[in-house]
């Protein structure tokens, strides 16, 4: 369904929708759309909805362009299970099929360079850091050759117009854990288009995710979802225009396009009488549905609460495992408290 919302994104020009109003940017997504079986694209992580009861889980968003949690997903939690619980199982084979999607996907990669692998030194938890070194590790396993760099150092070889690392080697393909918005809109925003490797070589830089990826990390997905597939019972109701019936039925939350970690979120009940502040940027307006709380307080005492939301992993587009997050407050956010899993 994701997919075929970004084919009627493309199809029907509503780029604007999704904040991208540059045509020239949109021109490049669209390339990229439509050469896509050209590109390398790895992973994506779906935030659900889910309280056990045997009602159907719901669609919160879909992380394809960024998503973190990864290590421990992909390995803590493995680890963890072999110790604690040797002989169970778990829905978790994300680290054969991340080295499997590198491995398959290597041909189209440019030949004779290495991978480069970026983060951001702005991260100070160092989340953005385990994560892009994981996947560069996943990477070597397949056999690619890699090379760390952090996004501030990539430099810009004014005689070439390329893009180089800090050994001044041209950056021919570079996995970036940093938002596509950020990338097209920065001071070398211009180099990232006019360079941009949209598949078959037709640039000097080649961006893993692909500049598509930017039609499924908008949270105007959910709106132009609800739209394409009304009543499904995996999608809440969501709006570009306002909250419609939601602010007197289910309450609504109130998400910025864009966004991480759970910033700009805010919840509204149904029927408040207070009127809820504007939202400062564009926004989408979803159905309620508030994470289920598992905590389970001690008589007497006071226990904090768990609000959880499960994570869906998808590598190259096939379902790869369960991360679980559970929150002290109802908007899941960089605080969040890794739950690992078992299957007894």
């Amino acid at each position: 369904m994701c997919l075929a919302a970004a084919a009627h994104i493309v199809e029907k020009d509503r780029f604007a929708e999704l904040g991208i109003t540059d045509p020239r940017l949109a021109s490049l997504v669209t390339e990229a759309w439509h050469r896509k079986a050209e590109l390398p694209s790895l992973y994506g992580r779906f935030d659900l909805w889910y309280d056990g009861s045997g009602a159907p889980a719901k669609m919160l968003e879909y992380n394809a362009d960024t998503p973190t949690s990864l290590v421990e997903a992909a390995s803590a939690q493995w680890f963890w299970m072999e110790e604690r619980f040797p002989g169970a199982d778990q829905w978790n084979s994300l680290h054969e099929r991340l080295v499997d999607a590198w491995r398959a996907q290597a041909a189209l990669l440019p030949p004779g360079s290495p991978v480069h692998f970026a983060h951001t030194i702005d991260d100070e938890c160092g989340e953005d850091l385990m994560t892009v070194a994981y996947l560069r590790e996943t990477a070597a396993q397949a056999g690619l050759e890699t090379e760390a760099i952090a996004v501030e150092d990539i430099g810009w070889d004014s005689l070439s117009h390329r893009f180089v690392d800090q050994r001044l080697r041209f950056i021919r393909s570079c996995f970036k854990l940093y938002p596509w918005e950020w990338l097209a809109t920065d001071d070398f925003g211009p180099h990232v288009l006019d360079t941009l490797d949209n598949g078959g070589g037709t640039g000097s830089t080649l961006w893993i995710e692909p500049a598509w990826k930017m039609l499924l990390s908008n949270k105007a997905l959910l709106a132009i979802l609800w739209e394409l597939y009304p009543g499904h019972p995996n999608l809440l109701a969501s709006y570009l225009d306002g909250p419609r019936e939601l602010a007197t039925t289910t309450g609504y939350v109130t998400k910025p396009l864009l966004g991480r970690e759970g910033a700009g979120v805010t919840l509204h009940q149904p029927g408040g009488t207070q009127t809820p502040a504007p939202a400062t940027g564009p926004s989408c307006y979803q159905q309620l549905a508030l994470l289920p709380d598992l905590s389970t307080p001690a008589p007497g005492a006071h226990s904090p609460t768990n609000h959880v939301v499960l994570g869906a992993w998808v590598v190259a587009d096939e379902a790869a495992g369960l991360g679980i997050r559970e929150s002290a407050g109802p908007v899941t956010d960089g605080y969040a408290r890794f739950l690992p899993h078992v299957i007894l």
